[in-house]
């Protein structure tokens, strides 16, 4: 209650928040403007008979079973950012554009995400219809004419805009990454419904099954808590320095390591990438080949199946970008140099080469767990109907992974906040 009512005697922070508050309100009134032409009444009982598609419109945000102009939600947005970093590393000059440009190269390469969104975003669009369609969808949503084809992909294009510059706005006021903010909304919006279905489905004989559902989720959250503040602290010492008469360093000091350095991206990241196949094999569903559209169709039943396919394909998924993503935001090299330049030393190593590499190794040991611990979340629901053969009511290990972790983020954000505030008192 203390730092509640900090928050509101700090006038500029206070009005940050309101302002966030008022974008993500504004998200969810975009996920509830319907595209014109369509009765999508019917999709919120359709959706419930498929897990694959529940996952699906929890990453849009909801907008997907209101078949809203933001249906799609950030994921254009996402799948972008996938392929721009991928082309970072690939492409000489874009490497030497977002390390060397500075913030003009990086606003560059934001500004190419941006283009690529708009391309995106019609195709994803056109992917998740024929999705919806093949799984049965096609009885709630009826036939599309090429007009209504045109008029469709427009509204979801503009929607995804209008959802990626909100995010990106959120963003600049530094109480949270805008993307995942985006993402939270959607998820927590869905809690009234979620515990409306909990009520009409429960009886005295599933106490059990609802205890045992609530002591997983105290679990859980208990362990993203101390995954995402779990850190390994690596010893920096400084050499004393003598400047005119005054005598600098000596000290001691730390470099904390985080267990989990990329937090809640490659959820995100390894979801979008999961969803792709399906959508993309949407175009080659009617192909005149018959190879190409067995293939299509394969694919599409692999990755809707929820089998051990795309179980163990999700948790490499989630180990893999948990890697890539802290490769990204973390680079032992530049951290040794930067230590080096201002007199500190690991004990017992060289400073430069050999310090960068002891970090690269302990981080990499690390990470491995931070990225165990994310992939066992990410298929946690799968696991307990393999267990339990419960179906009706799900475990979303995911969407709470993503609430704590934006929790603790946004926490973390204002009260760097309210520290910068109080230097700024003295």
């Amino acid at each position: 209650m203390n730092k509640l009512s900090l928050i509101w005697k700090t006038k500029d922070l206070r009005n940050k928040i309101l302002i966030v508050l008022a974008l993500l309100l504004l998200t969810r009134v975009l996920a509830h403007i319907p595209i014109a032409g369509i009765d999508a009444s019917g999709l919120k009982s359709f959706f419930q008979q498929s897990q694959f598609l529940n996952l699906l419109d929890i990453f849009s945000g909801g907008g997907l079973t209101n078949f809203s102009i933001a249906m799609l939600g950030v994921g254009p947005y996402i799948t972008a950012t996938i392929i721009m970093q991928l082309l970072t590393i690939v492409i000489p000059s874009l490497a030497e554009m977002s390390k060397e440009g500075g913030e003009a190269g990086r606003a560059q390469i934001n500004q190419y995400t941006r283009y690529m969104t708009i391309v995106l975003a019609p195709l994803q669009g056109f992917g998740t219809i024929r999705l919806l369609l093949s799984q049965g969808g096609a009885s709630v949503l009826g036939t599309f004419s090429p007009f209504q084809w045109f008029l469709t992909l427009m509204s979801i294009t503009t929607g995804t805009m209008l959802m990626m510059w909100i995010g990106e706005i959120i963003s600049e006021f530094d109480v949270g990454n805008g993307v995942s903010l985006i993402i939270f909304a959607g998820i927590v919006a869905r809690i009234p419904s979620n515990f409306s279905f909990i009520t009409s489905w429960y009886d005295s004989s599933k106490l059990p099954i609802v205890l045992a559902f609530a002591a997983m989720i105290l679990i859980v959250i208990a362990g993203v808590v101390l995954v995402t503040e779990a850190q390994r602290n690596i010893p920096i010492a400084y050499a004393k320095r003598v400047r005119g008469n005054k005598l600098f360093g000596g000290v001691n000091t730390h470099l904390p390591l985080r267990l989990n350095q990329a937090g809640v991206i490659p959820i995100i990241f390894a979801i979008s990438v999961m969803l792709f196949p399906a959508m993309i094999s949407q175009f080659f569903i009617n192909a005149k080949s018959a190879v190409l559209a067995n293939l299509a169709t394969h694919t599409i039943a692999l990755f809707n199946s929820q089998g051990w396919f795309y179980g163990v394909t999700y948790f490499l998924l989630v180990m893999a970008f948990t890697y890539f993503y802290t490769a990204v935001v973390f680079n032992p090299e530049e951290i040794a140099e930067n230590v080096q330049k201002n007199g500190g030393f690991v004990p017992g190593l060289r400073p430069g080469a050999q310090t960068a590499d002891f970090l690269s190794m302990v981080l990499n040991r690390i990470t491995l767990a931070g990225a165990f611990f994310l992939a066992v979340i990410a298929i946690l629901p799968l696991l307990l109907q393999n267990f339990t053969g419960t179906t009706s009511l799900t475990f979303g290990g995911t969407s709470l992974l993503i609430v704590v972790s934006v929790v603790i983020e946004v926490i973390k954000k204002v009260e760097a906040q309210l520290t910068m505030h109080d230097y700024e008192g003295f």
